[in-house]
């Protein structure tokens, strides 16, 4: 089959057409999808919530800086949640993260538990939001499914992964590490392009 130069030269116009759309389609993607250099994971809990800091460098993530927000049995809900609230700002001031990402919502048998997580969830995002990072959330499957890859492992199992993946001297206490397991898994999602689990709140 023959065709003429002229039919020749509407295939090049519309392969060419075709390939800006693409790169088009791309750069708007990569747009809205920043690149964050220092990344802040926040694992609520009113008595331990959990906090980890680290950095995207060309040889992988690197380890910042990490931390358990605890607050006595004894202390009123309010002054816990105080406490979370001044422990953040103080690290955001520190480290200068320009992202955050929390664990997403999970189900709760008990109604309490849920209300109180609520309110710890809610001290974070509030100390995160007046500091104008971008706040995206990650289900806890979704955390362990990307650190573990297996979405139903234990803790010690995840915190074991963090040492290993951050070149630690030894696994981090729980709640940080479920905290630098979330700023991991929110690394490895940014540098994909087709499938995102974290989502912006």
């Amino acid at each position: 089959m023959s065709i003429t130069a002229q039919q020749f030269e509407q295939l090049q116009r519309r392969l060419q057409n075709g390939r800006r759309a693409a790169k088009a389609v791309l750069d708007s993607t990569v747009h809205s999808h920043p690149r964050h250099t220092i990344i802040l994971g926040v694992d609520p809990s009113l008595r331990g919530t959990g906090y980890g800091v680290i950095r995207c460098a060309k040889g992988g993530p690197e380890f910042i800086s990490d931390g358990t927000i605890k607050c006595p049995a004894a202390w009123e809900r309010s002054r816990c949640l105080a406490r979370i609230a001044q422990t953040l700002r103080d690290t955001i001031r520190t480290f200068q993260p320009t992202v955050c990402v929390v664990e997403g919502l999970f189900y709760a048998q008990n109604l309490q538990t849920a209300l109180i997580m609520g309110e710890a969830r809610g001290a974070s995002l509030v100390a995160v939001a007046e500091a104008g990072l971008d706040v995206y959330e990650i289900a806890p499957r979704k955390v362990k499914q990307a650190i573990v890859g297996y979405g139903a492992a234990q803790k010690l199992a995840v915190a074991k992964m963090v040492q290993r993946l951050l070149s630690l001297t030894k696994p981090p206490a729980p709640d940080a590490a479920d905290a630098l397991a979330l700023a991991l898994s929110y690394a490895q999602d940014s540098r994909s392009l087709i499938a995102r689990t974290s989502r912006k709140i």
